[in-house]
């Protein structure tokens, strides 16, 4: 069993307050399931536990954003679903870990504006410019719950598994400690490969690509 805080003390703070945790069986291998919810928007988020991280240093980390398409339809437009396994299996292999999983759908813009990004990229828009004429940021998401879930769990500083410096920066700015960046490595296909270039033109991705 990890060492991980009892779901009878759960800690209430600003953002985020843990009520359910419990151990999973999974091809990953056994992980704590540890739920967090948003009070003021019922919101939940998760996180995947592997070992023991109660006053670890450059703890193993992925910060993950959900995505509907491409982890239940398997979509084939992005990258999201081979970041979370390859996430997943690292921790696993690592022994110790965490895997965040927020449910911010679209880079923040929710499932349904997603779709209609989608349609504007099937008119020959690219994944930044479909946000923009929606009337969103190219990038909408935000950290402040993992934050505070790392903060819950005792972790004293992570390695951050991410191709987005700006996540990095993000993190920092709301107070983790990322003590280095570890890149995640991405085979692409043809309905993605556009997307991950843009990714790494407009947005600063650093996408290592097989």
């Amino acid at each position: 069993m990890n060492e991980v805080h009892p779901a009878t003390e759960s800690l209430e703070r600003p953002g985020v307050v843990r009520y359910a945790d419990a151990e999973v069986p999974t091809d990953y291998g056994a992980l704590q399931v540890i739920i967090y919810r948003e009070p003021e928007t019922g919101v939940e988020h998760c996180a995947f536990v592997a070992g023991e991280l109660l006053g670890r240093e450059q703890v193993l980390c992925r910060v993950h954003s959900e995505c509907f398409t491409g982890e239940v339809l398997h979509s084939l437009k992005c990258d999201c679903r081979e970041q979370l396994d390859q996430a997943l299996v690292r921790i696993s292999d690592a022994g110790s870990g965490v895997v965040i999983y927020l449910r911010q759908e679209g880079r923040g813009i929710g499932l349904g504006n997603k779709i209609r990004a989608y349609a504007l990229q099937q008119e020959g828009v690219d994944t930044v410019d479909a946000n923009l004429q929606l009337g969103f940021d190219a990038d909408s998401r935000r950290y402040h719950a993992a934050a505070e879930i790392l903060d819950d769990l005792g972790v004293a500083s992570i390695a951050l598994m991410t191709n987005n410096p700006a996540k990095v920066e993000a993190l920092r700015k709301d107070g983790v400690r990322v003590a280095r960046r570890e890149a995640m490595s991405i085979a692409p296909n043809d309905h993605n490969r556009d997307y991950l270039d843009t990714k790494n033109r407009r947005m600063g991705h650093l996408i290592e690509l097989e």
